[in-house]
């Protein structure tokens, strides 16, 4: 039986449905890169594995590898070294290699890979509302160019897709909350939605919309506090297809930084880290965009395994 599931996704590109999904993909792939390269972007590749990579990942856990005798950390994101590479080239973007030991049960919400592909860009001295609006640019650049560049592959999909209109609407959390609320989802002031709860609001919306202004100490130390909450952001699909992006402006003095991971009690892990900051990074804001729930969501697929052409759920 195992086997069986093993072999399922090289079985699917035999598909004429698999090719169509992964040709819409690699123009997306196209149109991103010709979205930031547009708007000024210097494209940078990502490492597989570095000492450190983003802790913040909502349950799952980080895949360590032995280099050389020393423990390393595969990708989970390019979250914290992003701020490091705006710092000296300026606007940049790339496409990183992340894997998460997400827990077992998440294959089952059909939108968690262990190995996927994230979208990710930083800015140096812009705002979340400016990492906002480039996202929901890019979003509406992408669905634009798809439906020019794949009529055939959206047809044999089944697939109507508009492009959203901008600006995107945008809720604060404790909107969120007392919506979750308000259709009987357990949902807190002080902490991120569930998966459950997200996916009930994005039920609710025809076009792409964001959530902002997190409780602080709800999200990674690498999200700048404002007085009342964090400067950061998640931006949802609609028609129930969830989280779409997260983003923030990051905390970029070392003293915070220090501050925020002596709390968590991960001041040690990230130590490398620290002496990089006490060097001095620029004020950034970025965002990242899961490349295969992009797909997903633009292909209209029930499961995210889907997007992948050789996909890889957790468990």
């Amino acid at each position: 039986m195992k086997a069986d599931r093993a072999i399922e996704s090289y079985i699917e590109l035999e598909k004429p449905r698999k090719r169509a999904v992964l040709k819409i993909q690699s123009e997306i792939m196209y149109l991103v890169r010709k979205f930031f390269k547009e708007k000024g972007f210097l494209e940078v590749r990502a490492p597989l594995f570095e000492p450190f990579t983003d802790p913040g990942i909502r349950g799952g856990k980080v895949f360590g590898i032995d280099f050389y005798g020393k423990t390393y950390s595969l990708m989970s994101a390019l979250t914290i070294h992003k701020p490091l590479l705006a710092t000296h080239l300026g606007k940049i973007f790339s496409f990183c290699p992340c894997a998460r030991k997400e827990p077992e049960i998440s294959r089952h919400s059909k939108r968690h890979l262990a190995e996927f592909y994230q979208i990710e860009a930083e800015m140096p001295e812009r705002s979340y509302e400016d990492a906002m609006e480039m996202a929901e640019e890019l979003l509406a650049f992408v669905i634009a160019g798809i439906k020019e560049r794949c009529e055939s592959e959206l047809r044999l999909l089944k697939r109507e897709i508009k492009t959203p209109k901008l600006p995107f609407k945008r809720l604060t959390h404790k909107e969120a909350v007392d919506l979750s609320k308000k259709m009987g989802y357990e949902a807190f002031y002080d902490k991120e939605l569930s998966w459950e709860a997200e996916r009930a609001i994005s039920m609710r919306f025809s076009e792409p919309f964001f959530i902002k202004h997190y409780p602080k100490d709800s999200r990674g130390f690498y999200d700048k506090e404002g007085k009342e909450f964090l400067l950061s952001f998640d931006m949802l699909y609609p028609e129930g297809f969830g989280e779409a992006s997260s983003g923030s402006e990051r905390e970029f003095e070392y003293e915070k930084v220090l501050d925020k991971l002596k709390r968590s009690g991960d001041a040690e892990k990230f130590e490398l880290y620290l002496q990089i900051m006490r060097r001095g990074v620029k004020p950034t804001s970025g965002f990242g965009i899961g490349l295969e729930r992009l797909t997903r969501f633009i292909c209209g697929l029930e499961d995210i395994k889907e997007a992948a052409p050789f996909s890889k759920p957790p468990g």
